[in-house]
C-alpha cells in the first residue's frame, strides 16, 4: 500500500488515528482490538489485501490487493447516539450512495439493511460491530467494503448475491484513495444527521426493492414474504403480506432477497 498517496488523500479528513496495512486477517478484527485497548473516535484501519475478512453471518469477505477498498472505521457514539445503533449500518450506506452520485455519477440503492446495490447487483457491503464492556458501549466499528475492478469480485459460486464492481460503469477511473476520502467525509456529515428526518427521508428514496415482493430468510424460522413499503423510524423494513398484514422486521440473523431469487436458493439446497 502507497501510505504516502493514503496519507496525502486523506490530509482533510479529522481521523482519529491511522493504522494501514498491505495485509491483515480483518479489518474488523483489528479496530475491534484497538477499541479494547483504546483508540480515539473516528479512527481508520484500512488493508490492501484482507485474507480472514467476514461479511453478516461471518460469510467470508476476502479482498485482493489493489482491487477494492477494506477498512473498517471506529465510531464513539455520543449518549443520544447509542438508542440508534440500528441505524449505523445505513449511515454508512447513505454516505456511499451519495459519495458515488454526487462525485462519481454512479446511481445506486441501498439493500436493506447493509448493502450498496448498482443495476441490482452488489458493489459494496457494510458490517457494524460492537464493542462493550458489561452495559458501557465502547465503540462501534463499521466495516466496508466497495468492489472498484474486476478483481474485487469472487467467483459465482461464493456470492450469496449477485455482485459487480464500479469500474464497470464509471466515466473515468476510480482512485481508491479518493473514493475512501469522499466516503469518510460524507460519514462525518451525515453522523451528524443521524436519526434525523433527513436522514430517513434520503434512506427511503434510495431504498432498494420499494413496491417488490420480496422474501426475508428468518434462521432457523420460514422465510417472510411480502410487499417492501419502506422503513419506520427504528431502521425496521416494512412488508405488506398478500393477507394484507404489515410485518417490522429487526435487523438481525435475516437476510433479503427477491422472491425469484429465494426459491432458487431454497432449490438449490432440496434433496
Amino acid at each position: 500500500m502507497d501510505i504516502p498517496e493514503l496519507e496525502k488523500a486523506l490530509e482533510d479528513i479529522p481521523l482519529g488515528a491511522l493504522r494501514a496495512f498491505d495485509t491483515l486477517g480483518s479489518t474488523n478484527d483489528e479496530a475491534l482490538s484497538w477499541v479494547d485497548s483504546g483508540c480515539p473516535d473516528f479512527s481508520l484501519v484500512i488493508a490492501d489485501e484482507q485474507t480472514k475478512g467476514r461479511g453478516r453471518f461471518d460469510r467470508k469477505w476476502i479482498t485482493r490487493p489493489g482491487t477494492s477498498l477494506a477498512f473498517s472505521l471506529v465510531l464513539t457514539p455520543s449518549p443520544a447516539q447509542v438508542t440508534l445503533l440500528p441505524l449505523f449500518a445505513p449511515l454508512a450506506g447513505i454516505a456511499i450512495w451519495q459519495t458515488l452520485k454526487e462525485r462519481y455519477s454512479i446511481q445506486t440503492e441501498i439493500k436493506w439493511p447493509n448493502d450498496i446495490l448498482l443495476h441490482r447487483q452488489k458493489c459494496a457491503g457494510i458490517l457494524v460491530e460492537s464493542s462493550w464492556i458489561g452495559p458501557t458501549l465502547r465503540g462501534v466499528v463499521v466495516g466496508i467494503g466497495i468492489n472498484i475492478h474486476p478483481g474485487s469480485v469472487p467467483p459465482p459460486s461464493n456470492q450469496m448475491f449477485p455482485a459487480t464492481f464500479l469500474d464497470s460503469v464509471a466515466s473515468r477511473p476510480l482512485n481508491r484513495f479518493e473514493l475512501l476520502a469522499s466516503v469518510l467525509q460524507a460519514i462525518s456529515s451525515w453522523r451528524q444527521k443521524l436519526g434525523s428526518q433527513e436522514f430517513f427521508a434520503t434512506w427511503q428514496a434510495n431504498l432498494a426493492f420499494i413496491g417488490e415482493k420480496v422474501a426475508v430468510a428468518q434462521t432457523p424460522k420460514p422465510s417472510i414474504i411480502g410487499v417492501v413499503q419502506g422503513i419506520d423510524h427504528q431502521g425496521r423494513l416494512i412488508l405488506k403480506q398478500a393477507d394484507g398484514k404489515w410485518v417490522f422486521i429487526d435487523v438481525g440473523d435475516v437476510h433479503l432477497r427477491t422472491v425469484g431469487e429465494a426459491l432458487e436458493k431454497e432449490n438449490d439446497h432440496v434433496g
